[in-house]
This record gives C-alpha cells, sequence and structure tokens, in this order.
C-alpha cells in the first residue's frame, strides 16, 4: 500500500481528476507540488551545471591574481585617483571591470579606498552598475545574483536564440552604462560638495566682523 502511494506521489502523469469538489482540491495539491517539483528541476540543473563551472572560474582568477600580484591591481587604483579628464576612462571603466572580474562582488568595492573621497561615490556607482551585465560572459563575478541574467536568458532559450550574443551585447551596454553614469555621478557629487562648501563658509564668520563686534561692545 505504502509502496503503491509513493508510485502515485512520484509518477510524472496525475491520477485521472476526479471532479467536483475533490476534483478542485486535487489540481490544487498538484500544483502545489508542481512548484516544488519544478524548483528541484532548476536546482539539479544548477548543482550539474553552473556551481561547477562557479568553482573552477573562482579558481582560475585567485590563481591569476596570485600571478599578477595584487600590489599592481591596488597601483592601478592609485593611477586612477588622479585629476584630470584623461584618467575618466581608466577610473570609470577599466578598474570597475577589472576589480568586478578579480575581486567580484562585493569585495570589487574597496578598490575605491585608493581614490579620493570625492571620487568614490561615482566610482560606486560604476562598479555596482556592472554586477549584472558581466553575469553573461563571467558568472563568477556575482554568483549570488545570477538568476537575474538566468531570467533574461530563459526567453531567449525559448526564442531559440544564441545567449553568446546576448552574452556579448549585455557586456558592451554595461560598459557604456558604467561608464556614462560614473561622469554623471562625478559631476553631481562636484556641484554638490561646492554648494556645500559655500554653505559652510556662509556661516562661518569672519575673523574680521568677530574683532568688529569685540570693539563695538567695549565702553568708549
Amino acid at each position: 500500500m505504502s509502496q503503491q502511494f509513493v508510485q502515485i506521489l512520484l509518477a510524472d502523469e496525475a491520477p485521472q481528476n476526479p471532479g467536483g469538489i475533490n476534483g478542485v482540491l486535487a489540481s490544487w495539491a498538484e500544483a502545489f507540488i508542481g512548484v516544488f517539483k519544478e524548483g528541484a528541476d532548476t536546482f539539479t540543473g544548477l548543482v550539474v551545471g553552473i556551481i561547477p563551472l562557479l568553482i573552477v572560474l573562482l579558481t582560475a582568477v585567485n590563481a591569476l591574481i596570485r600571478l599578477i600580484g595584487t600590489h599592481r591591481i591596488e597601483k592601478l587604483g592609485v593611477i586612477a585617483g588622479r585629476d584630470g579628464i584623461q584618467y575618466f576612462p581608466l577610473r570609470y571603466l577599466v578598474l570597475p571591470v577589472l576589480s568586478m572580474f578579480f575581486l567580484t562582488n562585493p569585495m570589487a568595492y574597496t578598490m575605491g579606498r585608493f581614490l579620493p573621497e570625492r571620487r568614490k561615490a561615482a566610482f560606486y556607482d560604476s562598479t555596482v552598475s556592472f554586477c549584472h551585465p558581466i553575469l553573461g560572459i563571467f558568472p563568477h563575478a556575482n554568483p549570488g545574483e545570477l538568476f537575474v541574467y538566468a531570467g533574461i536568458a530563459a526567453g531567449i532559450t525559448e526564442l531559440n536564440l544564441p545567449l553568446a550574443d546576448l552574452a556579448v551585447r549585455y557586456f558592451y551596454v554595461g560598459l557604456a552604462v558604467i561608464f556614462l553614469r560614473g561622469i554623471v555621478t562625478d559631476v553631481i557629487f562636484g556641484i554638490l560638495q561646492r554648494r556645500k562648501d559655500s554653505a559652510s563658509n556662509d556661516d562661518t564668520p569672519t575673523d574680521d566682523a568677530d574683532a568688529g563686534d569685540t570693539t563695538a561692545a567695549q565702553p568708549a
């Protein structure tokens, strides 16, 4: 009896619907179990597919970092923090991509410690905006949010279109977006910083004014 019951639960095709209220309850139960069966199938696909790939990629990237040397990567961050418009592509394009590739999310943001304080907000905006576009080619960079790219790729797969083309286009669009976001955030931060400095100067009394007030307070 118990063996037959287990076979019914594991069967690919459900028993014939009895109809009526019992049929409705049976349909609800079937749909409820179906949700978990789909989740189990997805989990199985991840275990035999993407998880081994991520482990191999992480191992290879860590080995590459050891070969290059962390001091060289950190030196690039120091150079990117220099003033001048010629350093914009290095600071808001090259550095975010390399940080996300080598350090992955969320350690990639720690490269901002080599930048001046006024440049950190724009660097973070560029780097965090590249968390998803990089997943199509280098899924090790942000495996915790791989479902974002997987959701997009699912629709492309249903249309029988190549995923490689999607991954490359997604990567290119991400490069353009992070560069523009870095520049815009840098400009906005500069404007707000100047306003804050100007307001602070207006609120601080000058030494001459303080001296004049002291002289006026003394009796003639």
